[in-house]
């Protein structure tokens, strides 16, 4: 049938199963709006306050659902606006497609108004980025991207449009969406038989789990070959839920935020099982000094992490599930009763601990595990925050955290929890938010109660910069350049302002109050948490030291 570019791109959205739709409309994309209306009964679309808080939707509905994400831009502005959300899902490996217009195609490389090479600016930052010149591949563009987007590692792909091209006409054939099928692992017997001999020959064994677990599925595979090898586990912080939080194998996360067991722990093993992760230098600290005594094995999906920043021993190359149905079935079970022991009293010996009286962040997310029962769908900004959340919650699923890992995106938390709600619909959704990320997009508020997205904003607000002040208190001779935010911004009034439900906490039991009114009301609700500026995270490891040296308040104390 004869359909323009516009019908084509909102057709091709409908094969691929596309049923939410993020965006800000302009001029140069009004041809994709106005054919979007006319299926405003099969594909939702939530406008926005800005375009960012389009690609943190699209990037949170994905971590949540394990669907691609979609956004909505127009050109210039509109399109430049998307490429902090496009970059952070390629840092962390999401799976996005961004959808721009442009102006027509006899305009393009005029610096006609509004035009950029958004194409240009983002091939940095995207597994592929499209401009489509010719309505006749629009189509098989698309299908393309949504297919780049979602196998082998995943990430963002853009489609930009000129204008003429979504007027276009030409002839549409629908296809029917392929299951999808994992590539097979790149591995030989050789490889497998190496890699088995370690394993058997480890007594003290450890694993750890990165977010390659959680974007392939294989928290079950994950847990039965944790099992079988009798190791204990730490994880990064894209790696949360891949193995529950609340298995007494479970030691915490590793790195600059870590446990002393889990850094501890892996700077004493003989063998480092690495599992989709991509040994980030929040990981690792000084990278001559990490798991020294061990031999390293390293299962990834994608060749390029292999010795980019750890030289290992042995790699096996393919998805995570996939390579681990493999190992699970040929190693038989192993015993470390002695190692085990160990980690044990490890964990025993050095517990995360925090002030018990005052309102911190530590018992606001112990607060927030506790009447969610740990089944909500946790959001973070970056900061002090986030490290909270990371080490209070106890995560058992996978994407449960969804947080910016690799670029670090203060702003990220509240537009990404308005697409994990309305991915997940049925579950509690919380972004945590430290009062300095909060302000960056805290403009989505709105966006929450324009469409009745209640999801429940926490502001751990200790009117200062948290995560930069630390390191200023710590490294900088508490010269606070530029991190003080005390200022007449009243974060209850501005809720309120915008359509949702504000309310302040300055003790905990204003926050168990104010929390559990939250989870009743069914409606967007900022709670404005007021804690101490002085307030840290601990443990740390100072930056370029070994993960052996990390250190606490006690050790600060001596």
């Amino acid at each position: 049938m004869q359909l323009n570019g516009a019908e084509i791109v909102i057709e091709c959205l409908k094969e691929q199963g596309v049923d939410t739709v993020f965006g800000y409309p302009g001029g140069a994309i009004l041809n994709v709006y106005d054919e979007l209306y006319k299926h405003r009964n099969e594909i939702r679309h939530i406008l926005t306050s800005h375009e960012q808080g389009a690609s943190h939707a699209a990037d949170g509905y994905a971590r949540a659902t394990g669907k691609v994400g979609v956004c909505f831009a127009t050109s210039g502005p509109g399109a430049t606006n998307l490429v902090t959300g496009i970059a952070t899902a390629y840092m962390d490996s999401i799976p996005i497609v961004a959808i721009t217009c442009n102006v027509g195609v006899s305009l393009l490389g005029k610096d006609s108004f509004q035009e950029i090479d958004i194409a240009g600016i983002t091939m940095p930052i995207t597994k592929y980025s499209f401009i489509v010149k010719d309505v006749t591949k629009l189509a098989d563009t698309i299908r393309k991207a949504f297919r780049i987007a979602r196998t082998g590692r995943p990430g963002p792909v853009l489609v930009d449009i000129p204008k003429d091209v979504t007027a276009a006409v030409t002839e549409y054939q629908k296809e029917e969406l392929g299951k999808y099928i994992p590539d097979q692992p790149h591995m030989n017997e050789e490889e497998i038989g190496r890699v088995m001999s370690m394993l058997e020959a480890s007594e003290k064994p450890y694993v750890f789990v990165g977010g390659g677990a959680v974007l392939s599925g294989a928290s079950g595979e994950v847990k039965e070959f944790v099992e079988k090898l009798d190791a204990p586990v730490t994880d990064s912080l894209m790696g949360k839920g891949a193995f529950p939080g609340t298995d007494p194998r479970y030691t915490g996360m590793l790195g600059m935020h870590g446990t002393k067991t889990s850094n501890y722990g892996v700077s004493e093993c003989d063998l480092l099982v690495v599992i989709g992760a991509r040994f980030s230098d929040r990981v690792t600290g000084n990278t001559e000094t990490f798991a020294k005594n061990a031999k390293v094995i390293q299962i990834d999906i994608d060749p390029a992490e292999i010795n980019k920043n750890i030289i290992v021993t042995e790699e096996l190359i393919g998805d995570v599930k996939e390579v681990l149905k493999i190992l699970n079935k040929r190693l038989k079970q192993q015993r470390h009763p002695d190692w085990m022991e160990k980690i044990r009293s490890y964990k025993e010996k050095y517990p995360l601990k925090y002030h018990p009286d005052a309102l911190t962040g530590p018992f606001i997310v112990e607060e927030i595990y506790r009447q969610t029962k740990g089944d909500a769908l946790i959001v973070t900004e970056v900061g002090q925050h986030q490290m909270w959340a990371a080490q209070y919650y106890k995560y058992t699923k996978p994407r449960t955290l969804l947080t910016s890992g690799g670029l670090g995106t203060m702003g990220y938390g509240l537009g990404a929890s308005l697409g994990a709600k309305t991915g997940c619909p049925d579950k509690t959704v919380v972004n945590i938010a430290g009062d300095g990320c909060f302000r960056m997009n805290m403009n989505e508020v709105a966006t929450a109660a324009r469409h009745n997205i209640p999801v429940i904003q926490v502001v751990i607000n200790n009117h200062v910069l948290g995560m930069v002040r630390q390191w200023q208190d710590l490294f900088y001779d508490e010269r606070y350049s530029a991190t003080v935010l005390r200022d007449a911004v009243d974060f209850v009034k501005l809720a309120e302002a915008m359509g949702a439900e504000g309310i302040r906490a300055e003790s905990q039991e204003q926050f168990r109050e104010g929390f559990a009114r939250a989870l009743e009301l069914n409606k967007p609700v900022v709670i404005d948490c007021q804690i101490d500026s002085d307030d840290k995270v601990w443990p740390m490891v100072a930056p370029g030291a070994a993960i052996s040296e990390v250190f606490d308040e006690e050790d600060m104390a001596k």
